[in-house]
């Protein structure tokens, strides 16, 4: 119970690091790590998150977290500079003023559309929200006012911010290989992408230039030879890919409202090949020949042995765990279930596999001592 509880502490305690209550309302509190102290010679950096709620002051809190950590990297020329700057120091200063605005209650204006798009009421509050922040930085005044350039990175380098922050969630329960298997395929759209178009920047890329992309999968699929065309699920995934790129990019920077250049591109009657089912004298005459499995070990002969009897994925059988394997019931079978560490292929993959017809025959071929 008490190791319980402590870990309970410890768990609220990081969802809650850099926030303080006071007067009902939350602000952020972070202490300016040593490394930048000869940079920033603040003790503190902290602000009002203007709310009552704890869970927009967490949200609001993140976006202080990563433009500090954006701010603080852009004092210092180092290594860690450009790791934190994603090689691309515009960008980051700009997504760091955007965070910086959002944590103050504001969405990033550039300096020329404010009047337009904000209002002389919130041009107002924006400044009075500048003078009241003690000991106000170059940053924050920037972030504020939208004086900072906006500015987007290569497709190349937004993949990369896709693959390593923004897909985070998704990526959690997949394993090792299931994380190299989903990030090969979306790879290889931006790849051909950045081949024919070009590694352009995010905010370059628009409908002429999807098209573009679209007309050279067209001539793979229906080459003037005739010879080695190219199926069109693999042209529909590509653009599929870059249309969720795209999509989950500018959501991530705020402008969930760009039109999407990769919509309705994709190419229609694509016919899936079928793939038939090994027939059962095949199965008889080449898997469960003896001595077929010599040089191979107990474990992986056992596997092609447990496929044959329930038609289980390969992945299925070699990762699943003796607790999915349920012998003492009125219906022996395995449970068909994700972990922690490695998902299913899909929801419909969750299944239980009944082991009462496994066949003699399969038993005897087995090898010794199982």
């Amino acid at each position: 119970m008490g190791i319980a509880l402590g870990y309970l502490m410890v768990l609220m305690s990081s969802l809650n690091q850099y926030l303080v209550l006071r007067n009902g309302r939350w602000h952020y509190f972070r202490k300016v790590p040593v490394a930048y102290k000869e940079f920033d010679t603040r003790s503190h950096s902290k602000c009002s998150l203007k709310t009552t709620s704890l869970e927009v002051a967490r949200i609001r809190r993140d976006a202080m977290v990563e433009a500090d950590d954006l701010y603080w990297a852009s004092l210092v020329q180092s290594e860690m500079t450009a790791e934190l700057m994603a090689v691309n120091p515009a960008h980051s200063r700009y997504r760091s003023a955007k965070k910086r605005a959002l944590a103050r209650g504001f969405v990033y204006t550039p300096v020329a559309d404010l009047v337009d798009v904000a209002g002389l009421e919130e041009i107002l509050a924006r400044i009075v929200q500048i003078q009241t922040t003690p000991r106000t930085e170059k940053a924050e005044a920037e972030a504020l006012l939208g004086t900072v350039e906006p500015t987007a990175p290569p497709i190349s380098q937004a993949f990369e911010i896709y693959c390593n922050q923004i897909a985070k969630t998704e990526l959690r329960g997949k394993s090792d290989e299931q994380k190299a298997n989903w990030k090969k395929v979306k790879k290889r759209a931006v790849t051909n992408f950045i081949a024919v178009c070009g590694d352009l920047e995010m905010d370059n890329i628009d409908r002429k230039t999807a098209q573009k992309f679209r007309s050279w999968w067209a001539e793979k699929l229906d080459p003037p030879t005739g010879k080695n065309a190219r199926n069109p699920n693999s042209a529909n995934k590509d653009i599929g890919n870059l249309r969720t790129l795209f999509r989950t990019f500018w959501d991530y920077e705020g402008e969930a409202d760009r039109p999407n250049p990769f919509d309705d591109l994709r190419f229609g009657n694509v016919k899936y090949r079928k793939i038939k089912p090994f027939d059962n004298e095949f199965v008889r005459t080449r898997i469960l020949q003896p001595n077929v499995f010599d040089g191979l070990n107990d474990e992986a002969a056992l596997i092609v042995f447990a496929l044959v009897e329930t038609g289980c994925r390969p992945s299925e059988i070699a990762n699943l765990s003796e607790d999915h394997i349920i012998l003492d019931h009125d219906v022996p079978h395995i449970k068909i279930r994700g972990t922690d560490k490695r998902e299913l292929k899909s929801k419909s993959s969750v299944r239980d596999i009944p082991l009462v017809g496994v066949s003699l025959e399969a038993m005897k071929r087995a090898p010794a001592g199982f």
